[in-house]
């Protein structure tokens, strides 16, 4: 029996302060979690392949022949793959390609004076290692999500890890994608140790050159993993449960938003499904469709878990522009709107990793064929930060490029402030330039 959490928040005062200690959040990770994983990630330093090995037996119940998926194999996935699949991805990448290429910056060259310009250029990462999670499901559309922006951004090594099956091999969907999206590096290991191995590399029997920077979402060990190595390389982000957050209005379908509630619970049990509504007569209508469609679903027992979790509920509120302060307030990862001129709204949530409009875009959209990315912020952090994109995989450099006079027109502004701060050979270093 699904058994949904109903917070009322009419009458309340939707500050800051208030939404943060009320809104509904899956628990945040256990310190044990972190303690445990940096003594794994120690190991994995010192022991390289390994100790990837041993953890991969541990934790998986594998000891793969070898690390590196054998090119035969990647290969042989790809020719095996249902047509029909191969045709989903396809399309998939196409439109998840069309979407990057007008996100790739182009440099720009700015002219302050005359012989005075700053360069900025956008440069690709040279390195990336890309995880692809295993678990209760399998994730080819991830493969696609990391991948494709990474290829548009121009970073011209890339390696994949995901967990080995039974086989000693990631799933064969996920070894297909990446073969189809030319990618020859994949690695069979999953979890924190997979995320050390990228990190720091290993050249016993195997070699893995480091990474400079590591995308893909993961369980919470793999989330505490990305989170202590990010002193070493660079991470996307350290990604909390997956979660979804509607609006909703009187005008919206109840089955619609019940399917897309029970579609991101499916995920695990510690997803989040909240639901924000001015109307409790559409709020009883949800409760009434999830009591029909999650015992009808393939894992409706993980489903109910979820939908019951602390982190989910439906939430009533005053009036829509109350619903929009919660939902920016949730900072949700992602966010849809049924609302009477759903478009309207969407431009006052500032506060979401992906929005979509309306009966005809679902959540799954964007996980699969959107064209957009699915891989984005949780637990909050879409207030600050962003999906996955070109952008995560490009790092910006400026060039200074000033001649003489250019130099001589700012060289007292630089005295000035240099004294200012108690630099002056910083001012020096300016005035030496004209005294010859």
């Amino acid at each position: 029996m699904v058994q949904v959490n109903i917070l009322d928040y009419r009458g309340e005062t939707l500050n800051k302060r208030f939404l943060a200690q009320a809104l509904p959040r899956a628990a945040e990770t256990h310190a044990d979690i972190e303690r445990r994983v940096a003594e794994l990630l120690e190991t994995v330093a010192a022991g390289g392949a390994a100790a990837v090995l041993d953890y991969t037996e541990r934790f998986d119940g594998v000891r793969p022949e070898t690390l590196r998926v054998p090119a035969a194999s990647l290969a042989s996935a790809a020719a095996e793959l249902d047509p029909k699949v191969k045709a989903a991805l396809v399309e998939s990448i196409d439109r998840a390609r069309k979407v990057a290429a007008d996100q790739r910056p182009a440099d720009v060259r700015t002219q302050l004076a005359s012989g005075a310009f700053v360069t900025t250029r956008h440069l690709p990462v040279e390195r990336v290692g890309l995880y692809v999670p295993g678990g209760l499901a399998v994730y080819p559309s991830t493969v696609i999500m990391n991948v494709v922006p990474a290829q548009t951004a121009g970073a011209d090594s890339l390696a994949i890890a995901s967990p080995p099956q039974a086989d000693g091999l990631p799933h064969p969907t996920v070894l297909a994608t990446a073969h189809i999206l030319g990618v020859d590096e994949v690695w069979a290991m999953g979890g924190a140790q997979a995320i050390g191995a990228l990190a720091y590399g290993f050249d016993d029997g195997e070699g893995l050159e480091p990474v400079d920077l590591i995308t893909g979402p993961g369980n919470a060990y793999v989330a505490a993993a990305k989170s202590l190595v990010r002193s070493r390389v660079g991470i996307d982000a350290v990604a909390g449960p997956t979660e979804i957050i509607i609006l909703a209005d009187a005008s919206a379908n109840p089955r619609f938003v019940a399917a897309d509630l029970i579609s991101q619970a499916e995920h695990d049990e510690l997803a989040a499904s909240v639901l924000v509504t001015d109307s409790a007569d559409l709020a009883e209508a949800v409760v009434a469709e999830l009591k029909v469609q999650v015992p009808a679903a393939m894992h409706s027992e993980r489903i109910s878990t979820a939908l019951s979790g602390r982190q989910s509920a439906i939430v009533l509120v005053d009036d829509l522009d109350a619903g929009i302060t919660v939902v920016n307030g949730y900072a949700g990862e992602h966010v849809e709107v049924h609302t009477a001129d759903a478009a309207a709204v969407a431009e006052r949530i500032t506060s979401g990793g992906a929005v979509f409009l309306g009966d005809f875009a679902p959540v799954s959209l964007g996980d699969y064929c959107a064209g957009s990315n699915h891989v984005l912020p949780t637990m909050g952090t879409a207030a600050h930060g962003s999906g996955l994109g070109v952008h995560s995989f490009i790092k910006v450099s400026q060039v200074i490029d000033y001649d003489r006079q250019a130099l001589s027109e700012v060289a007292e502004h630089i005295d000035v402030l240099a004294a200012s701060e108690q630099l002056p050979a910083h001012g020096r270093a300016v005035d030496i330039r004209f005294e010859e």
